[in-house]
């Protein structure tokens, strides 16, 4: 049977959900799809807000041959034949078809590489999306040929309405006797997905008993697809709450469960490049200056899985998350810049003092600009002590080392250089 989420896709703009910003009357793209000329673009957004939807729409209003492809299983003979047979369709329908590439930010180089001739040469139109930034994961190339338009989360009230559109339109519920009275639950467990909504709302609803009224309740929801979760939420809830269980692992030093949370991450599909950076920030969030080598392995092991790809690149993953999960531990960086910018907007404008200003005119030198500011290296050891921050918080500490061996013996460093001038 047709999923709900696909039967209730929208046939035409107006029925069309959300993102008026881009679609609405006398917006940006709009106004290029009622003028029938469209460039290549990327759509970006999180998931179950449209982007599948809206490709398809432009290609029927335009009346243009539709190409679709997804990064996961597609290759670039997949690549190629589809702008073979796009450039057949060009030649007769007398204007580029599109290619619509779902997930394109899991595409390697050399995939897209494989579609710059096409795009360039106006053979295909062609439009991406992602849920990933564009500008760390499509190549510059490719990149430079294309507008980025970004779509937005649907609203509380979008959602809302989406449910109660199904209910009234949709064949197969319409006449159901469903009665919407609460949606907290539903709304919860898609995580602001609609595609996800739209099929949890079908879910819960073939529980309905045929001829008796169906009353739609937080607590029923919660009951239902809690005993369906497998099938429900293999990659909804369970996104967040798995990436949750990998982080706070390795912050807590259990690389056995690092693991274990990484096997779950990769068994579901989850996307690799997403999993490296959120290990890269915990390299710098949660070990910091204890190990500044996590941050490098962290960031090479980025470049790492994008050059390999699947099934290796788990080894790669693997190693890094073993790392960073034994590794020693500071938030101290992490803290030392929160601190700083509550001291900013606390105390914004604070004067610069004059020995720290540049002096690159002889009018700025006149007002001493730079005056007595004493060079590091002319000192023994390259330091000096000298007055770094404005007179009104000199002397306040942001940088506190953490309890391990590396900062330790940085904060006696300080402590000799500072001689009291700072508390450490």
């Amino acid at each position: 049977m047709v999923p709900l989420a696909e039967r209730m896709r929208p046939k035409t703009l107006e029925t069309y959900v959300g993102q008026q910003h881009l679609v609405g009357p006398g917006a940006v793209l709009r106004k290029a799809i009622d003028a029938g000329r469209i460039p290549s673009f990327i759509l970006w957004g999180p998931p179950g807000v449209g982007k599948t939807t809206l490709a398809q729409l432009i290609a029927k209003l335009l009346n243009k041959p539709f190409f679709q492809l997804s990064a996961i299983n597609a290759g670039v003979k997949d690549i190629r034949d589809a702008i073979e047979e796009a450039g057949k369709r060009h030649l007769f329908a007398g204007g580029s078809a599109i290619l619509f590439i779902d997930e394109i930010h899991r595409f390697s180089k050399s995939q897209q590489d494989a579609l710059l001739g096409a795009v360039e040469k106006g053979v295909v139109t062609l439009i991406g999306a992602t849920t990933e930034n564009p500008s760390f994961e499509v190549i510059p190339a490719l990149l430079s040929r294309c507008q980025v338009y970004v779509l937005q989360h649907l609203t509380k009230e979008e959602l809302v309405g989406l449910l109660k559109r199904a209910i009234q339109e949709d064949d197969q519920l319409k006449e159901a006797a469903i009665e919407l009275a609460e949606t907290e639950a539903l709304l919860l467990y898609s995580g602001g997905d609609a595609r996800r909504l739209l099929n949890a709302l079908e879910l819960v609803a073939n529980y309905r008993e045929p001829g008796t009224p169906f009353v739609v309740t937080n607590e029923r929801v919660t009951q239902l697809i809690q005993q369906n979760i497998g099938l429900y939420d293999k990659n909804g809830e369970q996104h967040y709450d798995i990436i949750s269980a990998f982080i706070k692992s390795l912050r807590g030093s259990d690389p056995n469960a690092a693991v274990y949370w990484l096997a779950r991450m990769l068994e579901g599909g989850e996307d690799i490049a997403f999993i490296a950076r959120r290990m890269i920030i915990l390299a710098s969030e949660d070990i910091g200056m204890a190990n500044p080598n996590a941050l490098l392995l962290a960031t090479t092991t980025m470049e790492a899985i994008r050059m390999i790809g699947m099934p290796e690149a788990r080894i790669i993953l693997s190693q890094c998350a073993v790392y960073l999960a034994t590794s020693p531990k500071s938030n101290a960086s992490y803290l030392a810049i929160d601190k700083a910018l509550e001291l900013v907007r606390s105390k914004s404008n604070l004067p610069i003092p004059l020995p720290l200003r540049n002096a690159p005119t002889k009018l700025m030198k006149d007002l001493n600009y730079g005056s007595g500011y004493q060079y590091a290296h002319d000192f023994p050891g390259n330091f000096v002590q000298a007055d770094f921050l404005p007179d009104e918080i000199a002397g306040t500490i942001l940088y506190d080392p953490g309890q391990n061996p590396t900062e330790e013996r940085t904060r006696a460093q300080l402590k000799a250089q500072w001689k009291g001038k700072y508390g450490y």
